[in-house]
């Protein structure tokens, strides 16, 4: 397993670089829990983000517990919680919606906050105003450094209220393509192929670009 390298962030915290099979895990665990979620508690598309996170969490945490991806005793998915963005902010300055605790990040670097973060938000290609916020409240999080400051990935998941992926991701791109920022479009994912899973990347104020990968989860059909 790759570990994350010795470069000191801006923060003064070890900079966090995911190998690639914990991104493409968390990924999976994902997938994993929104199928036990979809198959017990049922999201549903009229619930807000904060219920359908908690069935999500919920279920990724059933799917690692139950041993079959390999990750029990290795990956921690942990509830929502406020955070900082900087050593330096004492108070609060965000909340997160699933940060995940990877092990062998804490024994290497005694690392106490997440490892890797996940934002989630409710979006359809068809509505402008959720694609803006899909960005401007999820995206832009990361981009400013609120989330993952010392990341060199961060996760998103958008929930299909209405239409699939590709969709979501034309209306999303759009919104992009609005801002000038076409540079920072998504497109297809380069660790798993599935028309689910995109990839963006966003340049930072502290000099070091972002990735982010990004979830596209359907309803149960109704």
């Amino acid at each position: 397993m790759k570990l994350p390298t010795d470069v000191p962030a801006a923060t003064g915290r070890p900079f966090i670089e995911l190998a690639r099979e914990i991104a493409v895990a968390i990924l999976v665990t994902v997938e994993a829990g929104w199928t036990r979620a979809l198959s017990s508690s049922e999201p549903r598309r009229t619930e807000g983000e904060v219920i359908i996170t908690e069935k999500l969490r919920d279920g990724m945490r059933e799917a690692l517990e139950s041993g079959a991806l390999g990750w029990k005793g290795r990956m921690a998915v942990l509830p929502g919680t406020e955070s900082r963005s900087r050593p330096d902010v004492h108070v609060p300055d965000g909340r997160t919606d699933i940060p995940v605790f990877v092990i062998a990040v804490f024994f290497r670097f005694g690392e106490h906050d997440p490892h890797a973060i996940i934002e989630c938000k409710r979006v359809a290609g068809s509505d402008a105003a959720l694609c803006r916020e899909y960005v401007a409240e999820g995206v832009d999080r990361f981009r400013r450094g609120k989330y993952g400051r010392n990341h060199s990935t961060g996760f998103m998941i958008g929930y299909l209220v209405e239409g699939n992926a590709e969709a979501a991701v034309a209306g999303i791109n759009r919104h992009l393509g609005r801002k000038s920022r076409s540079s920072e479009r998504l497109e297809p994912s380069r660790l798993i192929v599935a028309a689910r899973v995109w990839r963006s990347e966003h340049l930072r104020g502290t000099g070091t670009p972002i990735e982010l990968h990004h979830s596209f989860l359907s309803f149960a059909a109704v």
